[in-house]
């Protein structure tokens, strides 16, 4: 039988089924500490992968009677949103651990979860110091910069039609260039700094945020604009209160987008030139040194840090452009 052939649960099984995510989580955690009991650490015997197989098989059941909950819009429903991929995500990292562990994985080739976390207890001022070198210092101003050149040629690229039909294909180029060709000329350019890494950042950054706002531009419709016109609106008029904000989704969209490949320029772009301190100099010195925990730590920060930065850029769009029709509640809710 398929998920969307079993049945829903009413909402009057929400006790009974939060107590069965609960009962999960203390069967996840069981196994995890199992897993590091003298005996089955390195060496786990076959009744215990038995055990991790029935864990998992609980877990996923009750993940799966959690997401067809019947629930009212509100609260609940938030709640049961965001209780799925959470409980998910424990399922994910609890594996991981009990495999590393319990099979005697190196740690060279793949650190359990519990390494990494103390890794990132032990390390938090050379992470702290990795953190402001390449996310303050690079990625928001390299993003900021980016972006907000992207957008202004492209708002004059809208009104001068062969700036348009220029840039548009040379852009579609330039986002085909490799970052590891780009990086080691920034940093010959601008030294071994962060403005090197700035710099990469401005050129991924630019051209995704000139193509949707483009976009964007045009995305207002003829009767829209016949209507401006036939209340005599200019050009300026046209622009600010119609054509920006129908555009303000694409905007939008190219931030976000922005967003992630800010934080993976910079990162490269220490790999090729930097002082002894970065996210993507300390991923690379490390690596030599097969300290794959301090890796991971890295890792974990960045993608910490990316997933914030991206979640801060949708919620001020959820705020600006709470008339789009993606944000209104779906039917027979």
């Amino acid at each position: 039988m398929t998920a969307a052939a079993l049945p829903a649960p009413k909402a009057a099984g929400v006790a009974g089924v939060a107590g069965t995510a609960l009962a999960a989580l203390a069967a996840l955690a069981g196994v995890a500490l199992l897993a590091h009991r003298p005996g089955i650490a390195g060496s786990a015997p076959l009744w215990f992968w038995a055990l991790v197989v029935a864990a998992w098989a609980f877990t996923w059941w009750a993940n799966q009677r959690m997401s067809l909950l019947a629930l009212p819009a509100g609260a609940a429903e938030r709640t049961r949103d965001v209780a799925v991929p959470l409980l998910f995500g424990l399922t994910c990292f609890v594996l991981w651990e009990v495999v590393c562990v319990g099979a005697g994985v190196p740690l060279v080739l793949m650190p359990p979860p519990s390494a990494i976390l103390e890794r990132l207890v032990t390390s938090v001022p050379t992470l702290a110091a990795d953190f402001n070198q390449t996310f303050v210092r690079a990625v928001i101003p390299g993003w900021a910069l980016g972006s907000a050149a992207g957008f202004a040629v492209a708002v004059v690229a809208d009104r001068v039609p062969f700036l348009r039909r220029g840039l548009l294909p040379l852009g579609n180029f330039v986002s085909a260039l490799p970052i590891i060709g780009i990086a080691p000329i920034m940093v010959m350019w601008f030294g071994f700094d962060w403005h090197s890494k700035v710099g990469v950042v401005v050129v991924m950054t630019f051209f995704p945020m000139l193509v949707n706002t483009v976009a964007g531009l045009g995305a207002s419709g003829h009767l829209e604009r016949d209507l401006m016109r036939s209340y005599a609106a200019g050009s300026w008029d046209m622009l600010v209160k119609l054509r920006l904000p129908a555009a303000l989704p694409f905007i939008f969209n190219g931030l976000k987008i922005n967003s992630t490949l800010a934080l993976i320029g910079a990162i490269v772009a220490e790999f090729f030139g930097t002082p002894i301190v970065g996210m993507g100099f300390r991923i690379s010195t490390e690596v030599g040194r097969l300290a794959l925990d301090m890796v991971w730590a890295e890792i974990v920060v960045a993608a910490i840090a990316g997933t914030l930065f991206y979640g801060a850029i949708a919620l001020v769009e959820r705020a600006a452009t709470f008339w789009h029709p993606s944000y209104r509640p779906a039917r027979g809710r």
